[in-house]
């Protein structure tokens, strides 16, 4: 399945929505996310942002050999834009696929 995090985009056709980490979580803990497109700002950082979703992803991917699927990022937010790419980076070598 292809999981979209937005608060506010249309949400592309083909793919499941998810208003809030947690709910992106959740599925990626079903194994059947095979993409994932993430937005930062949520609308309530307290609740989480898509980086959110990276850190979790991250220390499953290191602690117990998780497959990340492929993740893209579509926040506007430029400066949480290059920490989030980071963070796939790391998620990605440490997944020993490639970058």
């Amino acid at each position: 399945m292809k999981v979209y995090l937005d608060d506010e985009r249309t949400t592309p056709e083909g793919w499941l929505r998810a208003y809030w980490p947690d709910e992106v979580i959740d599925l990626l803990k079903s194994g059947q996310v095979t993409e994932l497109s993430l937005d930062h700002d949520l609308g309530d950082d307290e609740r989480g942002t898509g980086y959110t979703v990276l850190l979790w992803l991250e220390e499953e991917v290191v602690v117990h050999g998780m497959k990340p699927p492929r993740i893209t990022v579509h926040s506007a937010n430029s400066s949480a834009r290059l920490k989030m790419e980071a963070a796939i980076a790391s998620i990605m070598r440490h997944a020993g696929l490639g970058h």
